[in-house]
């Protein structure tokens, strides 16, 4: 089974937007590939719906219940600084803590195309992959 995570663009899209985000959490939810996440990622996560999106406390809480079930929960022991954009590193450090084979991403994780041989791409091209 393959083990991906998904930056907080994929996440945001999947639970906002839908389209091929969507289809990716799906996979995750019906365990048809592993999603990797961490609470580095959930928290930023959580933080972008509550200021971004206005999301209730509620609404958060049940989304971030409903990564939880479909996810494995990573404890990254190394810190990365890689990137400027801190929240992007956080995504880096979970996939190379948790052996991810893919990171989705729909931001400037893109522009790196490959971190420790961890493939980094658009959710299209990944739901294309997985499916």
């Amino acid at each position: 089974m393959y083990r991906v995570v998904f930056d907080i663009n994929i996440l945001l899209s999947a639970f906002i937007f839908g389209g091929n985000p969507e289809k990716l959490f799906q996979l995750a939810r019906s365990k048809k590939i592993q999603l990797l996440t961490s609470s580095s990622i959930l928290t930023e996560f959580a933080t972008c719906l509550k200021d971004k999106f206005l999301w209730a406390d509620e609404d958060i809480a049940e989304a971030i219940k409903t990564i939880g079930y479909s996810s494995e929960l990573i404890k990254p022991t190394q810190k990365l600084r890689v990137l400027h954009d801190d929240p992007d590193n956080r995504v880096l450090e979970c996939a190379v803590e948790g052996k991810a084979h893919f990171i989705g991403s729909g931001g400037k994780l893109l522009a790196l195309k490959k971190f420790q041989n961890i493939p980094i791409i658009k959710a299209a091209e990944l739901v294309s992959k997985l499916t």
